[in-house]
């Protein structure tokens, strides 16, 4: 640890040639610098709102096209306001500071009333250029560091939670109430502020970096298909879908690969003790129902909606409408699974287009996981490690936990043994800081009262488990979870936005 903080530092004194980075004595907010503008949103409405932008919320900054955020305060906002914490990173790469986007939750909570926190921050793929020599910290002129690599870029969403609470009495809104909205990495990076407030891990690099020296826990974090577990998730993309045809019919060192990684994930999965909402504990016996139980739920609320729901892809129906037909929050061990997490809706006695029996009463797992394979093809095996690994280029993954030079390295047991290369003790904790599972229960973290976590039922960037695990875990150690696998979606995020501010504001008004 004491050698990163040691780079980090001599990097900041350096600075950097393209984009040159802006050092201050001290954090500073001037709220005489604001410019007031106007939204159209989707439905012709409009809304008033003052800008406040490029706000660095550190005082060390490394590199200034990234470290700072931007403020947005609608014109019927207090300082009881909530706050919405909107990242835009995407594939653990470098996200500049944006403004509030009238279709997604951004444009929305404007117009119902928050203020909107947009963060910028370093990724994988942001990088200096050092403009001289530097006797003490050994780097040369024209070196290239990259700057962003893990854990970098929750550190600055970290340090802007933090300026938010340090500004709270001049900003507009209660930085008691953030409520932090990521999807993908940026789900990932959501996740890991709801469950890792004020954690010591990570006090060291904060202080380096010129971080306020206040808390950086949130009220809310909400999820869109989080990538997030990725010491485990090769084993759980594997041990869901070796079964496919693609995986089963596919090359055959691949299919190795994929047998190995399958047979590991047991193991982890029951280390986790994880609990259905019934109280039966899951295990690798039980654990693929009660996916299907989710995936069942989600084409129900569909179907209620009105949506066609196809036998073709695996669906058993009842054969009839009415009173006759079994609900679907059975026991976990029923073939229509568990009563589920998050809202429940009741079924719909109403026909309507419906060719078919209103209730679903079973799933074919196979059928299905072979048509959303069918949808998107299955990414190789392992799908997150795979530098050097059967020949196989490095992944965004594999980069993330590269160091500063721009290196690339193997990130699991796995991956590095099969390899040959050597999982560093750097790399390992590195990973550690990356993943929210480590902290729900850890007892050294402020987490997050309310969790709105959304993973597609076909999206197959990352397993149905991954997702799953987090909510359960959640839910597992007293948390106000609402989950669900939406119907149909690929990997999304920020739909069924008037879903998501329903809950924001029972959450907020409580």
């Amino acid at each position: 640890m004491r050698n990163i903080i040691t780079l980090t530092l001599a990097i900041v004194a350096i600075g950097c040639s393209w984009a040159a980075p802006k050092t201050s004595n001290q954090l500073r907010f001037d709220p005489t610098k604001s410019e007031s503008r106007t939204m159209t949103m989707p439905d012709g409405s409009t809304v008033n709102y003052i800008a406040y932008e490029r706000l660095y919320y550190v005082t060390n900054i490394e590199d200034s096209m990234f470290q700072y955020l931007n403020v947005y305060v609608p014109e019927n906002a207090t300082s009881k306001s909530p706050i919405l914490l909107r990242t835009y990173v995407g594939g653990y790469m470098a996200s500049r500071a944006g403004q509030p986007q009238a279709g997604d939750a951004s444009g929305r909570a404007l117009k119902e009333g928050l203020v909107v926190v947009i963060p910028g921050t370093r990724g994988r793929n942001s990088n200096i250029h050092i403009p001289k020599n530097d006797k003490k910290s050994g780097l040369k002129k024209g070196q290239v560091i990259y700057t962003g690599r893990a854990p970098n870029a929750i550190l600055d969403l970290k340090a802007a939670i933090r300026y938010i609470r340090y500004f709270d009495r001049e900003l507009p809104g209660d930085a008691e109430k953030i409520i932090t909205d990521g999807t993908s990495a940026g789900g990932a990076m959501s996740a890991l502020l709801g469950t890792t407030g004020n954690n010591s891990a990570y006090e060291p690099l904060l202080d380096a970096m010129g971080a306020a020296p206040v808390r950086d826990n949130i009220f809310a974090a909400v999820c869109y298909c989080p990538i997030i577990d990725l010491e485990h998730a090769d084993m759980a993309y594997e041990w869901l879908y070796n079964c496919t045809d693609s995986r089963q019919q596919g090359d055959f060192e691949i299919l190795a690969i994929s047998d190995q990684l399958k047979a590991q994930y047991p193991t982890y999965l029951e280390s986790m003790n994880l609990h259905a909402a019934d109280g039966t504990l899951l295990t690798s016996e039980n654990y693929l129902n009660y996916i299907k139980s989710e995936i069942i739920r989600s084409a129900q609320l569909a179907k209620n909606a009105g949506a066609e729901i196809p036998d073709s892809i695996g669906f058993k129906f009842s054969d009839d409408s009415g009173f006759g037909a079994p609900p679907i929050n059975g026991g976990v061990n029923s073939p229509a699974g568990k009563a589920p997490l998050g809202r429940q809706r009741p079924a719909s006695m109403q026909r309507g287009s419906k060719t078919v029996g209103d209730y679903i009463v079973n799933l074919d797992m196979t059928r299905y996981l072979n048509y959303v394979v069918s949808t998107q093809p299955l990414k190789t095996a392992p799908a997150f490690d795979t530098q050097g690994v059967a020949g196989q280029k490095a992944s965004g993954e594999n980069e993330l936990f590269g160091d500063s030079s721009g290196s690339s390295v193997n990130f699991t047991e796995f991956g590095a043994n099969t390899a040959g290369t050597e999982l560093t003790d750097v790399v390992r904790h590195n990973v550690a800081l990356m993943n929210p599972m480590n902290y729900i229960d850890d007892g050294a973290s402020t987490v997050a009262e309310h969790w709105y976590i959304r993973h597609g039922a076909r999206d197959r960037d990352t397993a149905f488990t991954v997702p799953i695990n987090l909510a359960l875990k959640l839910q597992n150690n007293g948390k106000n979870v609402n989950f669900l696998l939406a119907w149909n979606r690929p990997h999304s995020g920020d739909y069924a936005l008037d879903e998501l501010f329903e809950w924001i504001k029972k959450i907020t008004s409580d």
